[in-house]
């Protein structure tokens, strides 16, 4: 089980209310497929996804950046409990999807990316770290399914 201090909580929580949940997560999953283009196979239902500008573009993009933000919001809330908050999406994408969980961790950098360029000099690197090890556990219950 994951230690959370009082500080890491009240800092994921923080974040996750001054942030537009929709605009972090198109951006953040634009970002990781134009940066990491070999993510896009997962995609191919989504469409057009030839260069950034088509990626940035498609509004199914946009709409999976607000589901994933949206699954973020609920880890969030269940901070003590991610790897059972995560454990059907985890087989979802490991058994039904088949997705490499290495792309968990490309698009939880992608998020921190845009996390950090939203809230701009406030998104200290103690700020950074709490997120980074919230992104870890949710990360590391996603591939729960692949051990």
């Amino acid at each position: 089980m994951v230690e959370w201090t009082d500080f890491e909580r009240a800092t994921i929580q923080d974040i996750f209310s001054k942030i537009d949940h929709k605009t972090v997560g198109h951006q953040a999953l634009a970002r990781c497929l134009v940066v990491y283009p070999w993510a896009q196979r997962y995609f191919a239902s989504f469409g057009n996804l030839y260069n950034a500008a088509a990626i940035v573009g498609n509004p199914r993009v946009a709409a999976h950046g607000l589901t994933v933000m949206q699954g973020l919001e609920k880890a969030a809330k269940n901070m003590d409990d991610i790897k059972g908050t995560y454990a059907e999406l985890s087989v979802l994408h490991s058994e039904q999807l088949h997705v490499d969980p290495e792309n968990f961790r490309l698009l939880a950098d992608s998020i921190t990316i845009v996390v950090a360029s939203v809230l701009g000099a406030s998104f200290t690197a103690e700020m950074q770290a709490a997120l980074h090890k919230f992104l870890a556990v949710v990360v590391s219950a996603l591939g729960k399914q692949y051990n």
